[in-house]
């Protein structure tokens, strides 16, 4: 038995002239908790349409658990279950009734109740089971697209911007159960503009940018990839000259504090430091702060300054 959860091999997909996707070529292993990032209109939600059957690759192919998306497409179904960024839901029925309808588009009968009542339960659902669709709020409707997706027991859980416009109490929520779901097996797949939640949770991470793969690697090779970290400084006094060389590096300054982006061949620390007090810099204490995600995501896209 293969290990891939999912493998996405030279995907190219056209809308009109424009390249959407250009060649994207990795694969998931089971039983990962993968983050997909990238900037709006990167590409991330056309590869998941086609992952999911909704979108055909110009080129390429994508296979969930050894089936193809489109020649297997029924067994490929089976295995992948998907939160879509919008809020999808059908207004004629109630969250049960619409659970259920979704279980008998899987051939799933009175057997799969239990499992779509423990869904109602573990999602806090239980108050709004009976409720139309169309009455619940953007949070609880959300809980039901997760609940949507995982009627039908699916080995792959793909969370396209699942957290996007909840309150915290829910993101939080919606983590613990994540969690939960990973430590039972389930391989995830996350696309999220919070990139601290991605950096949390994801054991490795691949980036795209303009419709191609610009890195794929683990959290950790990736933070640690950023040439840069920053020099945070509590002193008495900064009101003073500082030499050209120094002053370039400075990216926050106040009256008693100074912060400094250092790269980390070039700019030693101990030399920054005996310039820092030639200059009549006073240091009352130091704290070395280590790239975030953020900063990798913005360095990598070339959207920061780093």
């Amino acid at each position: 038995m293969s290990a891939t959860a999912v493998n996405i091999a030279q995907v190219h997909k056209h809308f009109g002239a424009v390249h959407a996707l250009k060649g994207i070529d990795f694969s998931i292993e089971r039983g990962e908790f993968f983050g997909l990032l990238g900037p709006n209109g990167a590409g991330k939600s056309t590869l998941i349409n086609i992952m999911a059957g909704l979108a055909r690759a110009d080129g390429g192919a994508i296979e969930v658990h050894g089936h193809d998306v489109v020649k297997h497409y029924r067994k490929s179904r089976m295995m992948l279950g998907v939160v879509p960024q919008e809020l999808v839901y059908d207004p004629f029925f109630s969250v049960r009734e619409m659970l259920r309808l979704q279980s008998g588009y899987f051939g799933f009968g009175r057997e799969n109740h239990a499992w779509i009542d423990e869904l109602i339960s573990v999602l806090n659902l239980q108050d709004k089971a009976l409720a139309n669709l169309a009455q619940l709020s953007g949070g609880m409707k959300r809980r039901v697209l997760i609940a949507q997706a995982l009627v039908h027991k699916p080995k792959v859980l793909v969370l396209d911007e699942p957290t996007a416009g909840v309150d915290v109490e829910l993101r939080q929520a919606l983590w613990e159960f994540s969690s939960r779901l990973h430590k039972q097996g389930t391989t995830i797949v996350l696309t999220t503009h919070y990139l601290e939640e991605a950096e949390a949770l994801c054991g490795r991470i691949a980036i795209v940018d303009q419709g191609a793969l610009v890195a794929l690697d683990t959290t950790s090779v990736l933070l640690n990839r950023h040439p840069y970290r920053l020099l945070c400084l509590t002193t008495q006094d900064v009101n003073v000259q500082l030499p050209a060389a120094l002053a370039a590096h400075v990216v926050a300054q106040e009256a008693h504090s100074l912060v400094l982006r250092l790269h980390r061949v070039d700019d030693p620390i101990g030399a920054v430091l005996d310039g820092l007090r030639s200059a009549g810099v006073q240091i009352q204490d130091i704290q070395l702060r280590e790239p975030k995600l953020e900063d990798v995501f913005l360095h990598i896209t070339g959207r920061g300054h780093a």
